[in-house]
């Protein structure tokens, strides 16, 4: 059933209507959240398949254009380099050649290797996930955010240390300067228990924002 808990785990996001209704609570108790929807029209889904291949492509995202991790993925999808296994029998010769950079290429192996429990992290509550996935070296607090998000369904997660978020904040709230990550975490705790639905929202409105400064 879509938005069900699991276990400890509080609301899932599993089809569109269940970010209609994070997007209507959040309209409903924020004007401006109103008025940002009103803009960007429906907010996407975005989830992706969870496992060692959700997570390896968030660490290729890491800190590189998009245009630059869609040619990567595409590189190593065409070499099947998306299983522990076979990103370990690639080693450092075969990552390089799908294009990964030197740190890139310790942390996949790092991940291949960590045998990590991806159906496992399901039962766990957001704070217990985050401990386990940031205790992988090369997983930092953005990157499992964004797969606790994307890639896991959980509701109630905000990548305060997003830039795109941080700039959307700045421009929906009216803030004389960019909010940084302590600060924008401290805004979100009143979106609970729908933070992923409102960093999609600010998402949403940073390509707005970004058009916008294009045509200007």
């Amino acid at each position: 059933m879509g938005g069900a808990a699991v276990k400890d785990a509080g609301r899932i996001i599993r089809t569109d209507l269940d970010v209609a209704e994070g997007a209507a609570w959040l309209a409903q108790q924020d004007a401006r959240f109103a008025q940002a929807l009103a803009q960007t029209g429906p907010l996407p889904l975005r989830l992706k398949p969870d496992g060692f291949n959700g997570l390896l492509e968030i660490i290729i995202s890491q800190q590189v254009s998009v245009a630059s991790a869609n040619a990567i993925r595409a590189r190593m999808l065409a070499a099947g380099l998306n299983t522990e296994a076979a990103v370990l029998d690639a080693g450092e010769e075969g990552l390089r050649g799908a294009g990964l950079s030197r740190p890139k290429i310790r942390y996949a192996l790092i991940l291949a290797a960590a045998e990590l429990d991806y159906a496992g992290l399901h039962a766990l509550a957001d704070r217990d996930v985050m401990e386990r996935l940031t205790a992988i070296t090369g997983i930092g607090p953005w990157s499992a955010e964004i797969y606790a998000m994307f890639c896991m369904g959980r509701a109630d997660i905000f990548p305060a240390g997003d830039l795109a978020l941080q700039v959307a904040a700045q421009g929906l709230f009216d803030l004389p300067a960019r909010p940084g990550a302590e600060e924008l975490a401290r805004m979100a705790e009143v979106w609970t228990p729908w933070r992923s639905v409102a960093a999609r929202a600010l998402f949403a409105y940073y390509r707005i924002l970004k058009n916008r400064e294009g045509l200007g």
